[in-house]
């Protein structure tokens, strides 16, 4: 988070999925960033009313609560929904950075989650964000706490877009 948060427009609105107890929402709104947190755990996210715009939501056997809505970034950690991937692309404003992290197939053999349907295959987050411009992808082992994840950093541009902060090693929209 706190290596790709500077690439998000100075000031922008922040969509963080599944924000749980808020770590994410508080480092944004610290900031600077308008943050929005979405999670189903009403009890988890009431100490983040005054911090953030909170939703409190099912997404995943519910109707998208934030549809038309166009974010800056969109922040997923250590959540999946294979079915909300596309409703989160079309969550990202032109210019919009995605940052996702998540789970990935190996986890199992480390700790939980170790089902299929919470661990994403090789290559998947790729896959499912095809069309955004990739800053970065990551795909193996972390060691503290041991974990397998995947990282994505990609922006949704268009070649109007040029984002005041830069993108890393000259990439432009």
């Amino acid at each position: 988070m706190r290596r790709f948060a500077p690439l998000i427009r100075p000031g922008g609105a922040v969509l963080d999925v599944a924000c749980g107890s808020g770590r994410h929402v508080r480092l944004l709104a610290q900031m600077g960033f308008g943050v929005t947190g979405v999670d189903r755990d009403s009890a988890a996210v009431e100490p983040l009313a005054g911090i953030a715009e909170i939703v409190v939501a099912d997404i995943e056997n519910a109707p998208w609560p934030l549809a038309g809505r166009r974010f800056d970034a969109v922040v997923v950690t250590n959540y999946l929904c294979r079915a909300l991937l596309s409703t989160l692309h079309e969550s990202l404003a032109d210019g919009g950075l995605l940052i996702y992290e998540t789970f990935a197939d190996g986890h199992q053999h480390i700790g939980r989650p170790s089902r299929p349907t919470f661990l994403l295959e090789r290559g998947e987050l790729l896959v499912g964000f095809a069309g955004l411009h990739v800053l970065a992808f990551e795909d193996g082992l972390l060691a503290d706490p041991p974990r397998r994840v995947q990282r994505l950093a990609a922006v949704h541009a268009s070649v109007t877009t040029r984002p005041a902060t830069g993108w890393p090693l000259g990439v432009e929209g």
